[in-house]
């Protein structure tokens, strides 16, 4: 049952983020091979302000050993 948590800068319409989360669901079923009845995605926009707190620090570089793509920007850059 994978789960994907998306954080990213406001501004993006309600149309893309529904493609993104169809895009992704299509991509984790083809991939893992999990229907898509059992993926689901969450998107949360998060200020540009608070990111490098509420994100950056929490989620990526706390989280540093399950990264599978390393971000191009801040101390793990």
């Amino acid at each position: 049952m994978p789960h994907v948590a998306i954080k990213m800068y406001p501004g993006h319409s309600d149309a893309e983020k529904q493609e993104l989360a169809d895009r992704i669901t299509a991509l984790i079923a083809e991939t893992l091979g999990h229907g898509a009845q059992s993926v689901s995605v969450g998107i949360e926009d998060v200020s540009p302000s608070k990111w490098m707190n509420s994100v950056y620090a929490p989620e990526i570089q706390a989280k540093e050993k399950t990264l599978f793509k390393r971000p191009g920007y801040g101390p793990l850059a």
